[in-house]
């Protein structure tokens, strides 16, 4: 059976970008399957400081959008639609399904990425879209001027929370330590700013509200008090799980669901390669994902060419 695609690419975030990028410059026939939005992790990232070749810095949605014309314009062709299944990956032409087309290809590549994990409190379902958050780019406008909570400690938590200063009256992180995890010059950055209040030692048990949310049931952690903390929204940042559970028992993963995969980002399957965050050891940075994308790509081309 011919393929029809030399590579098909699952999700175009950093990594499946910087892959589609290489495939079609290499001449490949490639095909980017994406379930949201163009971009990833850069959609929900307002300004990126980090990224080499951008001194002032550069907001993720601009970069995102510079990253797909720049890839499309080499050859891939994205398609908007959510992967339903993939099959016979150990065989030479491997399939892709989604929920109306069926496709295949000579090489997979799997950059999926993951997504925010659920917090786990009461009512957080019940708030979810009512003050309840996982993207402070894409819903802190809707509470301009007023007084929002951040729950996490990490440096999503401190990078999301700085952005939503600009717009909100204050900015009061709960965090279950007495100290954060995030690199130190976010940590400064928050601590400096005199829109941000801290509840350290202290974990949300329950969203509360009517309509919408208007408050969040806090325990303190050292002294045992429960009591409700006035908040018209929850922006919530408390890990990141990868979108690998249509791979799951075909392939080696951590105990997380992170697809192992060597330094060429190939699996143990020939043909299929992981890059990007669904990998393990994934540093989940923009600058390592575009890297990862680049790798899968060249040792995709080069498994074709033995």
């Amino acid at each position: 059976m011919e393929a029809e695609y030399d590579a098909i690419i699952l999700g175009a975030g950093a990594a499946g970008l910087a892959a589609g990028l290489y495939t079609g410059r290499a001449m490949m026939k490639t095909l980017i399957l994406e379930s949201m939005g163009t971009g990833g992790q850069l959609l929900i990232t307002d300004l990126i400081e980090n990224y080499p070749g951008f001194p002032e810095g550069v907001h993720g949605q601009a970069l995102a959008k510079m990253m797909e014309i720049q890839t499309t314009r080499f050859g891939p062709t994205i398609e908007y639609a959510e992967v339903e299944a993939v099959e016979d990956l150990e065989k030479k032409v491997k399939v892709v399904r989604t929920y109306d087309k069926r496709y295949t290809t000579k090489t997979l590549i799997i950059a999926t990425g993951g997504a925010h994990n659920k917090l786990g409190a009461a009512g957080e379902d019940t708030f979810a879209g009512k003050g309840v958050s996982y993207c402070a780019v894409c819903d802190g406008n809707f509470f301009r001027g007023q007084d929002v909570m951040v729950i996490g400690g990490g440096d999503a938590a401190m990078d999301e929370g700085y952005y939503l200063s600009g717009i909100v009256n204050s900015v009061t992180v709960a965090h279950r330590r007495d100290e954060l995890r995030a690199t130190k010059v976010l940590q400064e950055r928050a601590f400096k700013s005199p829109k941000f209040k801290w509840l350290w030692s202290h974990v949300v048990e329950e969203f509360v509200g009517n309509e919408a949310l208007e408050g969040a049931r806090v325990k303190d952690l050292k002294t045992g008090r429960v009591y409700t903390y006035p908040t018209a929204a929850a922006f919530i940042y408390v890990g990141f799980h990868p979108n690998s559970d249509f791979v799951k028992g075909m392939l080696d993963m951590d105990a997380l669901g992170h697809i192992h995969s060597d330094l060429h980002m190939r699996t143990k399957l020939p043909g299929v390669f992981a890059c990007g965050d669904v990998r393990a050891e994934s540093t989940r940075q923009l600058g390592s994902a575009v890297g990862d994308g680049i790798t899968a790509a060249l040792a995709a081309f080069h498994y074709l060419s033995l």
